[in-house]
């Protein structure tokens, strides 16, 4: 029962002796080096594997469509249990995707796109479904600032923008937990029953003086990990499910994991992504306080272009003679990252990593670049979502079998 407890002890020793500056867990990312997280590094302390160029291929492979950027590049970079799910998509058991977001606020920003647009493309090329938690009860147990009703409106608004990024409606369940709970209750309580305060405390970080709220919501997250918490899309079936990520929700499912062991259930399999940085630099956070820390779905042209020009943390040089002798420090550029992110052509960013990094290619040009791409987003982004009405989010959120399950079988 203190293996929890022990692995995250040992998981902390690590990151404070060989990673000082930085600080990650689900409520909290500090990166105080200035410079890009080593992710080898971090995988190292997590204790889970690299995605691999055979990973990669497989995928490919078993989908028979070319693989997203994300996985070309790295940015989704690590994994736990990836190889057995790909077995029982290969199988013909299939699996399922789950995800989800915390509503905060009225709008997301681009950053908060990333695992929806990579959940999207695993749908589309895996044919498998998809379900989407909105956490609004954790949010009202972490912050006191306004009531359980408004995150319940915050996920109804964020499930307008979920929904805009281009999901199946007949592949795709959409929910709120606080309102979706009681169906999955069963599962919470098993969760719940297998995991000590103790435990709690040593991933979380909670004391004596948290809400109780806050010491119960770990199992809601982990409870949509078991396929029986959706007995209208998958019956008594056990299906594998799939969790796409940022690396810093992965306490929660490695103590998930841990549960699914003892329930002898098949273990949740997670794809981890890094991190993209504030536009004022790596170790900056991206929020609604200062709205110039990011670039929100609600952005205009100018908003997008002002924001990049003046607040885009830059690696080129002082003057342009300096950066033409020394070339683009690109550890430390926000534009250049952005363009890793979200500039599909590979050729053009390997020629602007190359060029840039020379000196050839100035800031100026870079910024513009990326103001093209992000604007370009941002805009269809929001003529999507233009067309989303209440009902069609009323229609994601219905209980209701969906048509891509159970799989077709593979030849």
């Amino acid at each position: 029962m203190q293996q929890i407890e022990q692995d995250q002890q040992k998981e902390q020793e690590i990151t404070q002796n060989e990673m000082p500056d930085l600080i990650i867990n689900p409520y909290e990312v500090v990166n105080n080096s200035k410079k890009q997280i080593d992710y080898d590094k971090l995988i190292q302390s997590f204790g889970c594997q690299r995605i691999e160029q055979s990973h990669i291929e497989r995928i490919q492979t078993l989908t028979q469509k070319p693989v997203h950027h994300y996985l070309r590049r790295g940015i989704f970079f690590s994994h736990r249990d990836l190889n057995q799910v790909l077995d029982a998509y290969e199988a013909g058991k299939g699996f399922y995707l789950y995800t989800g977001r915390g509503p905060s606020g009225d709008s997301m920003h681009v950053g908060h796109l990333m695992p929806f647009i990579f959940t999207k493309y695993l749908q589309e090329a895996f044919d498998v479904p998809v379900v989407i938690e909105l956490s609004d009860d954790e949010k009202f147990f972490h912050k006191s600032e306004t009531t359980l009703e408004e995150y319940q409106r915050y996920g109804y608004e964020n499930a307008k923008d979920i929904i805009a990024c281009g999901f199946d409606i007949n592949k795709t369940f959409i929910f709120l937990s606080s309102k979706y709970a009681g169906h999955m209750y069963h599962n919470i309580c098993k969760f719940q029953h297998a995991i000590t305060y103790s435990q709690l405390r040593g991933i979380f970080g909670l004391n004596e003086s948290d809400n109780c709220g806050k010491v119960a919501y770990p199992a809601v997250q982990a409870a949509p990990s078991l396929s029986s918490s959706f007995k209208h899309i998958f019956g008594k079936d056990e299906v594998m499910c799939l969790v796409p990520q940022g690396i810093d929700q992965d306490p929660y499912f490695r103590m998930t994991r841990d549960v699914c062991y003892k329930l002898k259930v098949p273990k949740t399999g997670c794809i981890h992504s890094q991190f993209l940085p504030g536009l004022h630099g790596f170790g900056t956070k991206m929020g609604t306080t200062d709205p110039t820390s990011a670039i929100f779905l609600t952005d205009t042209p100018k908003q997008i272009e002002e924001k990049i020009k003046k607040h885009a943390m830059s690696g080129g040089g002082m003057t342009k003679k300096e950066h033409q002798e020394k070339g683009a420090d690109l550890t430390v550029d926000v534009p250049y990252h952005y363009l890793r992110f979200f500039l599909e052509d590979d050729a053009r960013l390997e020629e602007i990593r190359v060029q840039y990094g020379k000196g050839v290619m100035m800031t100026s040009e870079v910024k513009k670049e990326l103001i093209t791409v992000l604007t370009k987003i941002v805009t269809e982004h929001q003529q999507r979502r233009a067309l989303v009405t209440d009902e069609m989010v009323e229609k994601f959120m219905e209980l209701r079998p969906l048509n891509n399950y159970p799989p077709k079988k593979n030849n």
